[in-house]
């Protein structure tokens, strides 16, 4: 069936370049499809509530590099587990049918989500519904499978990348240990890469367990060289030494309830006991997720966004455009959405970076110098 007019919503968390991704959606369908595009208010909600308003050229302009997403968006918001509040007591129901008549209502041929892990698995329930779908992987924390970059990624990389620069001049000018706290959920992509191009001596992810005796060792070794300041890069998921991570708040009603944060202050206080100089720490927090995306992000959406309308135009029913080895292709919805892209703790930046002396926490010796 040939598709006339596609819907669009931006699920989940903003980041950098859902605008420019909206963008090129647009422009694409029109120019290249004769294809009419209709977007969706706050992620799912819109299709729940039936929010929707035409987009055209001129509800795109200029918006390439805007951040957040000009249609809203909604992490809390799943078709098929809608909270029903009866007294003191809450059940959930299954609305997708609702979903799916907002669409047909609107005369949606496909719908296009961009969203992470969570968003995409609803669009493939939602795709075995028998609707049209094609995903466009966002999401700063890189943690969707079978894509090498997820859109909105490198933004968040360059921001904690300047967060650490930042932080080497106070830290050398006090002698301390600067530990900062940045995103990823239950993956360590940011913290890696941040760490790595920012120069961190020690950098600590979900993947590697560490334990403070063997941060401890390497940072003292740094002392030994002369070195009297140090930076460590932690991701909010980290587990610490007892296996746990730490929680900031669990929010009632969400597909995702638990909220990570914190391990930054408890990195902090374990290790003030255990060296003789100062360590204080920075929580980076949702700067990581605002502002202008980068040009590398505003490239990737735009070649997504093109190659997501050009999947339903062909025909596609259940698929997600991905970077594979510098080319976008497709990849089946069903094979992605359900798994999760960890940090491999043999993967070659991991080796690069101990090469140069990084600090992982999971070898008790001495570490060379970082610098």
């Amino acid at each position: 069936m040939r598709v006339r007019r596609l819907g669009v919503v931006t699920a989940g968390g903003d980041c950098p370049g859902m605008n420019a991704a909206l963008r090129a959606i647009v422009k694409a369908a029109e120019l290249e499809h004769g294809i009419e595009v209709v977007g969706f208010q706050d992620g799912f909600a819109g299709l729940l509530t039936d929010q929707a308003r035409p987009l055209g050229f001129d509800e795109v302009s200029g918006i390439l590099v805007q951040g957040g997403t000009i249609l809203g968006a909604s992490n809390k918001d799943d078709p098929f587990r809608v909270p029903v509040q009866d007294g003191n007591s809450t059940s959930y129901v299954d609305r997708s049918d609702t979903a799916l008549a907002t669409l047909s209502r609107h005369r949606v041929d496909g719908l296009i989500v961009i969203g992470g892990d969570g968003s995409l698995r609803i669009a493939e329930r939602l795709a075995r519904k028998g609707l049209a779908v094609v995903g466009v992987p966002k999401t700063i924390d890189n943690d969707v499978a079978g894509t090498d970059r997820t859109l909105g990624f490198d933004s968040a990389v360059t921001i904690a990348t300047e967060a650490v620069d930042r932080l080497h001049s106070t830290a050398a000018s006090h002698h301390r240990l600067m530990v900062i706290e940045v995103m990823g959920r239950n993956t360590g992509w940011i913290a890696l890469e941040a760490g790595l191009a920012g120069g961190g001596d020690v950098i600590l992810i979900p993947e590697i367990p560490f334990s403070y005796e063997a941060i401890v060792a390497g940072i003292c070794d740094r002392v030994k060289r002369g070195r009297r300041f140090s930076i460590l890069v932690v991701a909010e998921g980290a587990r610490c030494p007892n296996g746990h991570t730490v929680v900031r708040e669990l929010v009632k009603d969400s597909p995702d309830p638990v909220r990570l944060g914190g391990v930054g202050a408890v990195v902090t206080h374990a290790l003030q006991a255990l060296l003789p100089y100062e360590v204080r720490y920075v929580v980076l927090g949702h700067v990581q997720r605002g502002g202008p995306p980068t040009p590398f992000d505003r490239i990737l959406a735009t070649r997504f966004g093109v190659a997501a309308v050009s999947a339903l135009a062909s025909g596609e029913t259940c698929g997600m455009v991905a970077l594979k080895g510098g080319r976008v292709e497709r990849m089946p919805l069903g094979e992605t959405a359900w798994r999760t892209k960890c940090v491999d703790p043999e993967c070659e930046r991991i080796g690069v970076a101990r090469s140069v002396g990084t600090i992982f926490g999971d070898r008790p010796h001495a570490q060379s110098d970082t610098r």
